[in-house]
């Protein structure tokens, strides 16, 4: 976070922050509970939400599936070595296929590690996965000089940044 967004946070931002980084409370209205943990009215959280939406303090207010328990069992980081000066177009438009959850350029470890672009695909199994990443082939064309795909063999840890509550 920017000293600039750092800024910005006033205490009952923090506390705001804190009470929503594990999730939304899974009721009927979140907004109206997390007003009365956090002492305000439910009209101020949504005011303040959107302020941190708009400011990029925070990215969403979004779902975020267990893909596990919704069938996407083979996890594969397909990485890519494709010219620096197309990395931008390139991944733009791997990101925005709709099976690809992250898209990232990352800078080569040359000679050991040649690749720039990262997208992440989910699928039920290799196979499936397999044949995304053969979408994102075609789509890369001549553009692909040498890609490989990473599958997870487990969950080491799955979560966003957590800010600390601190004394005050």
């Amino acid at each position: 976070m920017s000293t600039q967004a750092a800024a910005i946070l006033d205490a009952t931002d923090r506390r705001l922050v804190i009470a929503t980084q594990n999730g939304l409370p899974l009721v009927t209205r979140p907004y109206h509970q997390l007003a009365e943990a956090i002492g305000i009215a439910p009209e101020e959280v949504m005011a303040r939400l959107t302020r941190l939406l708009e400011s990029g303090v925070i990215r969403r207010i979004g779902a975020v599936p267990n893909h596990y328990a919704i069938g996407y069992t083979a996890n594969g980081m397909s990485v890519w070595d494709v010219p620096d000066e197309r990395i931008n177009e390139l991944g733009v438009r791997v990101g925005g296929l709709d099976f690809v959850t992250h898209c990232y350029h990352r800078p080569r470890r040359l000679p050991e590690w040649p690749y720039n672009l990262f997208a992440m695909v989910h699928g039920g199994s290799r196979a499936e996965v397999l044949a995304k990443v053969a979408t994102i082939a075609e789509i890369i064309g001549t553009d692909c000089r040498s890609h490989d795909v990473l599958f997870s063999t487990g969950i080491l840890k799955k979560t966003g940044l957590r800010m600390a509550a601190r004394q005050e």
